[in-house]
């Protein structure tokens, strides 16, 4: 009788030391992937337990979070979604997060371990503190003015502060109600099939994910790279350039719109936007030296983030000349999102010293305690300090005399550059109207504000749409937002 009961405690005791093994390898070996399958609901369920932090512009939260009483307790809200939605994207408990929301989850969903007074004891015991706030570099009147000045219409509208590289305003046009995502259920994966199926693309953000050809406002990079490469010793002499201007190895001659472009001096053919001077100095200048300019302006580089991702300026490595001559006018397959062409103006009024852009000054706990600070970081210096100075008198007489008359601002000086950019194919599409700037306030010494916008006016007729016309009172009014806070 002992030996069988010898044997039925042995095969209980092997029955046991499986069970803790089994244990052992589900919840050390296994519980990283147990963790993230998608059938385990367990984390979507801490994750809503608590409300998420908050969004701040100019101190005051554009988000929020409500109460549903379901398992997934607390859904996000936001305060003017369509304005902020190019800044905050979206939260949902359903299609994730974007943009802000994505790049400081950690600090908006209370997991990241530097919001503990013991970051290392926290990440021990997998606890999860109150969801923190980001603190954005928004101004809350330049973001409205811009939203209001595009009125709906396709385009977008980027501003920076040139001093540090604050993003002030970041406008995408048409814009959506984030909040129409961030629960679940029918009416979440309703809105977000209309959203993605409508022609009129209101998710995309058109600031830093969309390029468009720049047309004339590139014309400041390539003025920039003649000057640097002394391709151009004397800003107000007269150049070389022909006009018709036959493309280099072509019949193809490139039209001017304006008048007097004919040996034009490089002041002149700013002021008026001479598409042939510029292209002839883009060729003169060469293609290794086109390169070393645009890309130390941001151009081809894939790797810029405010915290969210912008997608890479595209300069092509590789031309003839005739490509070479296109593409210094901001044709070919030159594409630039607005806020490479606000970093192109921010430059220039800078001193040729560019800041890296960013979106976010600081996070915080929930009870206001700093966790991070972001600080302003040299991205490049885009151009001689000579050079700069040079471009904003050009820009400035652009404003002052030239086609950008509708920038200006009483008491305030303004640099700016028009642009008209070709589309389509045979440039059949009605074309994209851009207008970058900056503007400094009499007496200051600083320049308060870099903007660039582009307007898609599908709308307009063709003869109607300039830069100049439809982009530069939208960048006047942001200016004067930023400078009248």
């Amino acid at each position: 009788m002992i030996r069988y009961i010898r044997r039925a405690a042995g095969c209980c005791l092997v029955l046991l030391v499986a069970l803790l093994l089994n244990a052992a390898r589900v919840q050390v070996f296994q519980a990283g992937a147990l963790d993230d399958n998608p059938a385990n609901r367990r984390k979507n369920i801490e994750r809503y337990e608590q409300r998420r932090g908050n969004i701040l512009v100019d101190g005051k939260s554009v988000t929020g979070s409500k109460d549903t009483g379901e398992q997934l307790r607390w859904e996000r809200t936001y305060a003017q979604g369509p304005l902020y939605a190019p800044v905050t994207g979206y939260a949902s408990q359903t299609y994730g997060t974007a943009f802000v929301e994505a790049a400081e989850d950690g600090v908006l969903s209370g997991t990241d371990p530097l919001l503990a007074p013991f970051p290392l004891l926290t990440g021990l015991t997998r606890g999860q503190r109150p969801g923190g706030n980001v603190v954005t570099t928004i101004r809350a009147a330049a973001q409205r003015a811009a939203y209001e000045g595009l009125g709906g219409r396709r385009g977008a509208v980027a501003a920076l502060e040139p001093a540090t590289g604050r993003v002030l305003a970041l406008v995408s046009s048409p814009s959506y109600d984030p909040g129409l995502l961030s629960g679940t259920g029918r009416a979440v994966t309703g809105a977000w099939a209309r959203l993605n199926a409508s022609r009129s693309q209101p998710m995309l953000n058109r600031a830093i994910r969309q390029t468009y050809p720049p047309g004339s406002t590139f014309k400041i990079v390539t003025a920039a790279a003649a000057l640097d490469a002394g391709t151009v010793l004397d800003a107000d002499a007269p150049t070389d350039t022909p006009d018709p201007y036959l493309l280099p190895g072509t019949r193809t001659s490139l039209p001017n719109e304006a008048k007097g472009c004919e040996r034009a001096s490089l002041a002149h053919a700013i002021r008026v936007s001479c598409n042939s001077v510029l292209a002839n100095l883009g060729v003169k200048t060469g293609l290794k030296s086109m390169l070393d300019t645009v890309e130390r302006f941001g151009f081809n580089d894939r790797g810029i983030r405010i915290p969210s991702p912008v997608v890479a300026s595209n300069f092509d490595r590789r031309m003839s000349d005739d490509q070479l001559a296109l593409s210094s006018i901001g044709q070919f397959d030159t594409r630039a999102t607005p806020l490479q062409m606000a970093m192109v103006a921010a430059a220039v009024a800078n001193g040729g010293d560019l800041n890296r852009p960013r979106l976010v000054d600081a996070t915080t706990t929930r009870g206001g305690g700093v966790v991070s600070q972001t600080a302003t970081r040299s991205y490049q210096q885009a151009m001689n300090p000579a050079t700069a100075l040079q471009l904003q008198r050009m820009m400035v007489d652009v404003v002052e005399s030239g086609t950008g008359g509708n920038a200006a601002i009483p008491g305030v000086t303004v640099g700016g550059k028009t642009g008209t950019a070709q589309h389509g194919v045979g440039n059949s599409g009605v074309p994209y109207a851009w207008f970058i700037s900056w503007a400094q306030k009499d007496g200051t010494g600083v320049p308060g504000v870099a903007v660039a916008v582009v307007v898609e006016d599908a709308a307009a007729r063709r003869g109607d749409v300039t830069g100049g016309g439809l982009a530069a009172p939208i960048a006047r009014a942001v200016m004067a937002a930023v400078l009248g806070d």
